[in-house]
């Protein structure tokens, strides 16, 4: 990955740029929100690391004018200011994952890399199959065996998740930040009325079992029962 880091503390822009190079990737550091906008306006960068208070430009500012520019590279806010009103404004001026300091560098590199595998999945790609299961994207439909089941709009929208990530454990924080797009308490039960609604259509007349919970882990879309 190409990442941009715009951090106005040397030291830790120092050692975000190390830590990524020692993980092969390649990052380049701006040190204020002006110099920041400049080289994530004219560079092409995987992904963007953005620190929320910036000298001559706020991060916020910057995330904003990139987007209506028409920049969709993806974005992780970093900031030191982590109550829900902060996280979702930092979102809502176009970041893609918010990360509150102080923060561990395997969860702010794992969650980079998700954000470039997220932006890497093609528009293109608008029928996902898993097994006897299928859902268009573009029709909005959703079959099962060629059964038509009807789904509404926030659970297709997590059905398409899972069945993006078929075969792999998604949490449930995974499906809070990419389904509900806000950071909420993991230990929410919405997550658990969604899942089991949509099991229930999913499933219900058919002999294999499709959405399986993993136990304290999250769940997993996965054909052949």
């Amino acid at each position: 990955m190409k990442i941009l880091i715009i951090e106005d503390d040397r030291e830790a822009a120092d050692y975000l740029e190390k830590a990524f190079t020692e993980a092969g990737h390649t990052a380049h550091v701006a040190g204020d929100g002006e110099t920041g906008f400049a080289l994530a306006d004219s560079g092409d960068y995987d992904v963007m690391v953005v620190d929320r208070m910036l000298p001559r430009r706020d991060g916020l500012s910057v995330i904003a004018s990139l987007r209506s520019r028409g920049n969709t590279t993806p974005v992780l806010i970093l900031s030191a200011l982590g109550e829900v009103d902060d996280r979702v404004t930092g979102l809502r001026a176009g970041g893609d994952d918010y990360l509150t300091k102080p923060y561990a560098f395997s969860e702010l590199l794992a969650r980079v890399e998700v954000l470039n595998r997220r932006a890497g999945v093609k528009e293109s790609e608008t029928v996902y199959r898993s097994g006897d299961l299928e859902l268009d994207r573009l029709s909005h439909s959703v079959k099962r065996a060629g059964r038509e089941i009807v789904l509404q709009p926030r659970e297709f929208r997590l059905l398409e998740y899972l069945m993006r990530h078929a075969g792999q454990v998604v949490t449930r924080t995974m499906l809070l930040e990419n389904v509900w797009d806000y950071h909420f308490d993991p230990q929410t039960n919405v997550i658990d009325v969604h899942v089991s609604r949509l099991r229930g259509k999913i499933e219900k007349g058919f002999d294999k079992p499709i959405l399986h919970t993993i136990r304290g882990a999250g769940y997993m879309l996965k054909s052949g029962g």
